[in-house]
């Protein structure tokens, strides 16, 4: 885990039959030729050790002392509104459900038009002469814990119960007894958490340690999402300022966790950091410059009523720079491993060598994360653009409004900073792992002098 240097013939030693006698010598022999994920292939010199750490060391105190400056102390408290999320929620279950004419329940409804050319005419209709189903649920938790209430379903409602089905109610204290308690969700929590369950054995079963440390990360990501950024935001504190601080708290602490201590791992952070700072700065122009205010939905139109003096703007770039932040990681650590065992397979290739070889690869892995980023995206943003494609919209017209162009901005910033971390993180580590030549040679006397030899004239 730790820099720790190490005989420089690891990558030539024919022996394979007495790794238990030299393990500390051979970790990275004939074991560890298939992975790019286990430590450097070659020793550190303290030279670059100590330029490493007089970068890095100096960044993370910065930024966790930025965390305990900002740090929120939980969300801010206000009263609710009643709309959307801001509800007083409590979970039932329906303990009947039967079957009642529509008109019946809907008697004080203004009656159809007989128009059914439109959603509200069939609606209409539908509710006049159509079965509806009479669902008794009872409230599950609360100080109401016990009560039922009458919920009526129409035949065409997205949302269908059942008898039985736990479901999440709203609570309006202010309103009418009878009209206190309504279904507004179904509870998902069981097979949410199976899913998450498998998703958590898949990954251990294949990573194994490294499954785990990934877990543990992920884990730590989102304790500093929901416990730092997003109350730290709702404070009143920037944005920008609160999403660059935790990004880089997310990324030391899950990089250095998942991939070790070591001189490679910190290069992928050097890369990642590099990338991070152009993605902000970009962002920060464009967002600007198109005039994006951020607050394009329901959702971020109830976040600016209840906290006026968010930065809506600040917000959406918070957004990208977050957003990017996972990617980044994959593309900046791969490129890394890449140098790494480009130059554990042929250690006499210098920087530049190992740049042009390393870039190959990246140029591959551009190609498919840009594409991933991309259809990410589109596919998040599918419904907006069938409701376009439904109203015969240009390209243009869709592209020039705020719902879509916010997309692209974020696709196209979080692209370019992909696309930069590739040649900034490959020119990084070529420099580094080429420095670290000297520093081999230096590293003297290894265990068995006869293997030792040989191993050094077949590296000269």
């Amino acid at each position: 885990m730790t820099i720790s240097p190490q005989p420089p013939n690891e990558p030539n030693e024919p022996t394979s039959h007495s790794d238990h006698e030299h393990s500390h010598g051979q970790s990275h022999g004939h074991g560890h030729g298939h992975g790019h994920g286990h430590g450097p292939a070659a020793p550190v010199s303290q030279h670059l050790r100590k330029v490493i750490a007089a970068v890095l060391i100096p960044f993370a105190v910065a930024v966790f002392v930025g965390m305990a400056v900002l740090w929120p102390g939980g969300a801010p408290a206000h009263e609710r509104t009643g709309v959307g999320f801001d509800r007083q929620t409590q979970q039932g279950a329906v303990v009947s459900l039967e079957q009642v004419d529509c008109k019946s329940v809907n008697a004080s409804q203004v009656p159809p038009t007989g128009d059914t050319s439109t959603p509200e005419g069939r609606e209409a209709q539908a509710a006049q002469t159509g079965d509806c189903k009479k669902a008794t649920v009872e409230v599950g938790t609360g100080p109401d814990k016990g009560r039922t209430f009458v919920e009526i379903v129409q035949p065409g409602a997205p949302r269908q119960l059942a008898k039985g089905q736990e479901v999440v109610v709203a609570y309006a204290p202010d309103a009418p007894r009878d009209l206190q308690y309504s279904v507004i969700d179904v509870n998902r929590k069981f097979p949410l958490a199976l899913l998450a369950g498998i998703f958590a054995v898949a990954v251990v079963l294949v990573g194994r340690m490294r499954g785990v440390f990934a877990l543990i990360a992920l884990v730590i990501s989102f304790g500093v999402l929901t416990l730092f950024i997003l109350p730290a935001i709702l404070q009143g504190s920037n944005p920008l300022v609160v999403a660059v601080i935790g990004a880089s708290a997310i990324m030391l602490i899950a990089l250095y966790i998942c991939h070790g201590l070591t001189a490679r791992t910190s290069v992928a952070v050097l890369g990642t950091l590099v990338s991070l700072l152009l993605i902000g700065l970009l962002g920060s122009v464009f967002i600007d410059w198109a005039f994006l205010s951020g607050n394009t939905d329901d959702n971020t139109g109830l976040i600016h009523g209840l906290y006026p003096d968010i930065d809506m703007s600040g917000l959406l770039l918070a957004g990208i720079i977050i957003g990017s932040l996972g990617v980044l990681d994959d593309v900046t650590v791969t490129q890394t491993s890449a140098v790494w065992e480009l130059h554990q397979a042929d250690p006499s290739m210098g920087s530049r060598a190992l740049y042009r070889a390393a870039i190959r690869i990246g140029r591959d892995h551009i190609a498919s994360v840009v594409n991933t980023l991309v259809l990410a995206y589109a596919g998040a943003a599918l419904p907006l653009l069938l409701l376009f494609s439904i109203a015969n919209s240009s390209m243009g017209s869709v592209a020039n409004s705020e719902l879509v162009a916010v997309e692209i901005v974020r696709t196209l910033v979080g692209s370019i900073g992909l696309v930069a971390s590739v040649p900034v993180t490959t020119a990084l580590a070529s420099l580094v792992v080429s420095a670290d030549r000297p520093a081999a040679t230096v590293s003297g006397p290894a265990p068995g002098p006869a293997r030792t030899g040989r191993g050094r004239r077949r590296k000269r």
